[in-house]
């Protein structure tokens, strides 16, 4: 019968397409994890991966045995922590990814409303960028992650949207836009904007925030984070959008920058994700409870709410 160890050696032989590592990964001899998957292979009748001295290749099918042995790996461990919760009546630890551009800025505020309301959890908390945050979703190596909408996401993953997230208009003092209550999309017909660098989905939702404008990208400057962004535009070297939850929590203070709410905006969906499978739903939708009251919270503060 093939065996759950099996298919751990598998998934960590795709990953790594390294048999040493894959070995390191799972805690085993390499010798070991070479016979674990000789003896699969001869279990299922295909060969699953192509080896030589110097390299490990996946077979076709090889890929796809390790893509659903990803999912029925992490089935299981939604199974025992089904159990574990049982018997401790409680996670004792939760492990929550979220975006650069939302998690800064919003757990600070959400973290004591969710001790209070889940009292002896622990919760992780890592900031990822978003393929990485839904990849370890699926695979089990985090439990519930914090996203923008919209994105494509696998079909085991459930989201429980918390806000949507507008945006204000931030441009060097002496811009022609700058010092104005409110901007449109029509003041931004045409225009390039700051962005942040590739992979970061607030990239993508800034240039669709309004789709008639033709709003186009800087090509010469990119950002890593939302602080950088704000240096650059303070610098002179152009204008960009920032989500409204960033503003509130103060993103852009002490900045010599210009400020003002866009209106019109096509906003992002900020949302929290689990996988369907996950026993943990209702906690989680309490959880959900708890960033959303922190959103308004902080929103209120700021005037913006």
């Amino acid at each position: 019968m093939t065996s759950l160890r099996q298919l751990r050696f598998l998934v960590a032989l795709s990953d790594t397409l390294s048999f040493s590592r894959a070995a390191e990964l799972c805690n085993v001899t390499q010798p070991t994890l070479s016979t674990g998957l000789k003896e699969l292979e001869a279990r299922l009748g295909v060969k699953l991966a192509e080896r030589d001295r110097h390299s490990v290749l996946m077979t076709p099918i090889g890929e796809r045995i390790a893509a659903e042995a990803r999912e029925v790996l992490t089935r299981v461990k939604d199974i025992e922590d089904m159990a574990r919760d049982e018997a401790e009546d409680r996670p004792a630890l939760l492990r929550l990814g979220a975006i650069p551009t939302v998690g800064p800025y919003l757990m600070p505020r959400a973290l004591p409303l969710i001790r209070e309301a889940v009292p002896g959890m622990k919760l992780f908390v890592r900031e990822e960028l978003t393929d990485a945050l839904v990849a370890g979703l699926a695979d089990g190596r985090l439990d519930l992650v914090i996203l923008a909408l919209p994105h494509d996401l696998p079909a085991q993953i459930e989201t429980f949207e918390l806000f949507a997230d507008g945006y204000h208009l931030a441009t060097p003092r002496e811009h022609p836009l700058a010092n104005k209550a409110e901007t449109s999309g029509a003041d931004l017909v045409g225009r390039s904007l700051l962005l942040l660098e590739r992979g970061h989905c607030l990239q993508r939702h800034a240039l669709s925030a309004f789709p008639e404008a033709g709003l186009g990208e800087e090509q010469d400057f990119a950002a890593t984070s939302l602080p950088t962004l704000v240096s650059m535009v303070e610098e002179g070297l152009g204008l960009t959008l920032l989500p409204d939850l960033a503003v509130a929590a103060g993103a852009a203070r002490g900045q010599n920058v210009s400020l003002s709410v866009l209106t019109g905006a096509r906003p992002r969906r900020v949302a929290l994700a689990w996988r369907r499978s996950t026993s943990r739903g209702a906690l989680f939708r309490t959880i959900g409870g708890c960033l959303a009251a922190a959103h308004r919270a902080l929103l209120g503060e700021a005037g913006l709410g």
